[in-house]
């Protein structure tokens, strides 16, 4: 099959899924069972992270982190986190092709599957289901992109001055 993906990409140039799997998750829900007696108008905190590491050669692990935090004013109804993790080949690009595919295209396939898992969690903990929207993990790069070659452009100004 890979063979036939390389044949249909009519180049050197592979992205393939390797392993996909669920590194850690935790669900926390202190308050229970008085926060269900309250009136259900959470305030959603969400946080997103990447994280990789090259693990052999043409493989890389990337790890997209999931955090979800839903309080009643002060109080935490419950914090979800979930590691959602895939093993990579990625042969064939140039080293900024790989950082865009790293960071854009594999948290986008890992995204669907940490959803779920944070759905099931929220459910299993009896409350009503949190349905994450999709991001636009293309758009996330590119504006990283920007701000550190913003902050880059800042540091040599600062540097010349000196």
């Amino acid at each position: 099959m890979a063979e036939e993906q390389a044949a249909i990409a009519g180049d050197d140039k592979q992205i393939l899924i390797q392993k996909l799997y669920m590194k850690d998750a935790s669900f926390e829900a202190p308050n229970t069972p008085a926060i269900y007696n309250r009136e259900w108008k959470p305030k959603i905190e969400m946080n997103i992270q990447t994280r990789n590491t090259s693990v052999g050669e043409d493989l890389f692990e990337v790890v997209l982190v999931v955090t979800a935090e839903a309080k009643l004013d002060e109080e935490s109804a419950f914090l979800v986190e979930i590691h959602q993790a895939g093993v990579f080949l990625i042969k064939g690009f140039s080293a900024d092709e790989i950082r865009q595919i790293i960071g854009a295209y594999c948290p986008n396939l890992l995204f669907p599957f940490a959803r779920e898992a944070v759905t099931d969690f929220v459910g299993k903990g009896g409350f009503p289901g949190l349905l994450l929207q999709p991001i636009n993990f293309d758009a996330l790069y590119m504006q990283q992109m920007a701000e550190l070659q913003q902050a880059g452009t800042e540091s040599e100004a600062v540097a010349d001055k000196h």
